[in-house]
Parts: structure tokens; C-alpha cells; sequence
């Protein structure tokens, strides 16, 4: 077997394994997302024990589960065992994590876990296992078989576990009502945060910046306004400063091509009506989705009485590194 070949039976037995996962959800997933919303809500976190590969699967879904609203940390079940146990307290849900459910670390740390008032939720391949027995919730995370070909490295249990850890993490996100402002808040740094935070009204150009031209004006008085602005575009109002089309380049150049006359015309001949459009109290990262949807290189923002007040241009957004 090729290289290639390898790889394409790997990727196809981890996909199988998560289809059976798929198909062996029930309402202890519901029951799982229900004492994890009531945990949170009374001020405790998730706790996620495992050793070794599914400690470091632990990290990733505690990572996943605090980024969206949930504090989550993980704890090691060595460490748990010489002091990091003080992480612990009282109305925490344990995520504990063991393929075989008989993992001798964290089997040992059961005990001193029981001593909190915690509610423990097993993810494991083993319904039987010792783990599935001491805990109050079992999820199976079974897979035919893993990618190894020995049948022995954990690989599509351990994506397995890592898919469930998502879903539990997305619909918790669900039941608790977080929303997009809530991850802003949450990811202050970078693109994302930069997106998430910022207002339309703190990017669009403005005053001078902005192009805006009456109903009545004719192309080349259209342009002049636009040259000044140095705007790519032009938005078109009528006599009560609302705004009724847009006039482009693009505009410009293909109508210029069969339009001798096109400079002297009026920009109510020549602008497309109904312009795409943003609130100038929308969040940046809804300009941006309308960028990539709409395939246009300047975006009108009006304020809540229909008028342009600004534009948003698609080349500033690189410097905003927004992009």
C-alpha cells in the first residue's frame, strides 16, 4: 500500500468512527448539556481529568469549552494527585475522559474526586468499564476500529472524543444563549477580535471621505466627487438625503464603452437602484461577510433614517487587518 493509499484508509476509518458516533447518540447527550448549563449557572466549571492522549484531547475541548463562554479547565490526573486537586470545588462536573474507561491514574483519582459534591460524566468506548460504573453519565465514544494497523494507537477513538467534546461545548454555547459579542469579548486580540469589536461607524470612511452625489448630478460631476473622495464609488441621494442608488468605476467604464454621451448624463439613467447596504451600527464582521457574499469592492453605510453617512471600502480592510 502507497503512501497515499495509507493515508486515504486512515481518513476513511476515522470518518466511519464518526458516523458511529453519530448514530450512537441519545438523550444522555441532552442529559450531559443539561447538568453541564446547570454547573455553570451556579457558578461551578468543567473539569476535564484524562492521562496521555486523551489528556491532550482534554486540553483542546477545555480550550474550546472556555473560549465560548464556559470556564473549563483541565487537570491532569497525576498532578490531581499531589496537589492539583485543589482545582476542584463543589458544583464542578467532572469530564473525565479513558477510551478503555480503565486507566489506573485516573481510576485512582475517583476516589478523591468523590469527596467533592461533583457530578462526573465518563466519555468512553466501554460502558462497562470501572469509569462508566463510578460515573453519573456515560457517553459513548465507541469506534469500530482504529486508523492504527495494529489496531493499538489511539486514533479515530481519540478524534472521536474530540468531536463529542465539540458538541458538547456548541450546544451548551446553544443553551446558554451565548452570542457573537459574548466570543468578541472573549478574543480581544488579532483578526477576530478586531472584527468581532468594531463597529461599522469606527471603519467606514467619512465626511470628505464619503462620495455623495444628488439625483440630479451628471456623471461627470459624479466623478469629481468621487475623485475628491478618492472613493471608488459614488451614493446617489434624492432631496431628502435618502439614499436611492449607487454609481461605480465599474459603472463608468462598462457604460463609457457604449455611451458617448454617458458624461453628461444624469445619475438617475445610469446608477444601479437598491444598493447593497450595512448599518452604520453593525458589527465590522457583518461588513465583511457581506464582501465575501455579495463579490463588491464598496459597501454604503446609512444610518437608521435610510441616509449614507459613510463607505466602507474593501481596501482599507487590510490595514485594518481585518482581513
Amino acid at each position: 500500500m502507497s503512501s497515499l493509499e495509507r493515508a486515504r484508509e486512515v481518513i476513511q476509518i476515522e470518518i466511519e468512527a464518526l458516523l458511529a458516533l453519530e448514530r450512537q447518540l441519545d438523550d444522555r447527550f441532552d442529559q450531559a448539556v443539561q447538568l453541564l448549563v446547570q454547573c455553570l449557572t451556579q457558578g461551578g466549571k468543567i473539569v476535564i481529568v484524562g492521562i496521555g492522549k486523551s489528556g491532550l484531547i482534554g486540553r483542546k475541548i477545555a480550550a474550546t469549552l472556555t473560549s465560548t463562554g464556559s470556564p473549563a479547565v483541565m487537570l491532569d490526573s497525576i498532578d490531581a494527585l499531589h496537589g492539583d486537586l485543589g482545582l476542584v470545588g463543589n458544583h464542578d462536573v467532572i469530564l473525565a475522559l479513558s477510551y478503555s474507561g480503565e486507566s489506573d491514574e485516573l481510576l485512582h483519582l475517583l476516589p478523591s474526586l468523590k469527596q467533592f459534591a461533583v457530578r462526573i460524566i465518563a466519555l468512553t468506548g466501554s460502558q462497562n468499564s470501572t469509569l462508566a460504573q463510578h460515573s453519573d453519565l456515560v457517553l459513548n465514544v465507541q469506534v469500530p476500529k482504529e486508523a492504527c494497523p495494529f489496531n493499538l494507537a489511539p486514533t479515530a477513538s481519540t478524534t472521536a472524543t474530540l468531536v463529542l467534546g465539540d458538541a458538547l461545548a456548541m450546544a451548551v454555547l446553544s443553551a446558554r444563549g451565548f452570542k457573537v459579542e459574548d466570543f468578541a469579548r472573549r478574543h480581544p486580540s488579532g483578526a477576530i477580535g478586531r472584527s468581532l469589536l468594531l463597529k461599522v461607524r469606527d471603519i467606514m470612511r467619512k465626511a470628505d471621505r464619503n462620495a455623495v452625489a444628488d439625483e440630479q448630478s451628471t456623471v461627470r460631476e459624479a466623478i469629481l466627487i468621487m475623485t475628491r473622495a478618492k472613493s471608488g464609488s459614488v451614493a446617489v441621494v434624492n432631496a431628502e438625503q435618502q439614499l436611492i442608488g449607487v454609481f461605480t468605476d465599474g459603472d463608468l467604464r462598462r457604460q463609457m464603452a457604449v455611451d458617448p454621451t454617458l458624461l453628461d448624463r444624469c445619475l438617475t439613467e445610469v446608477m444601479t437602484r437598491d444598493p447593497v447596504v450595512v448599518s452604520d451600527q453593525s458589527l465590522a464582521v457583518e461588513a465583511l461577510h457581506v464582501f465575501k457574499q455579495r463579490n463588491i469592492d464598496d459597501l454604503i453605510v446609512v444610518d437608521t433614517d435610510g441616509k449614507p453617512v459613510g463607505m466602507v471600502d474593501i481596501q482599507d480592510l487590510p490595514k485594518l487587518k481585518l482581513m
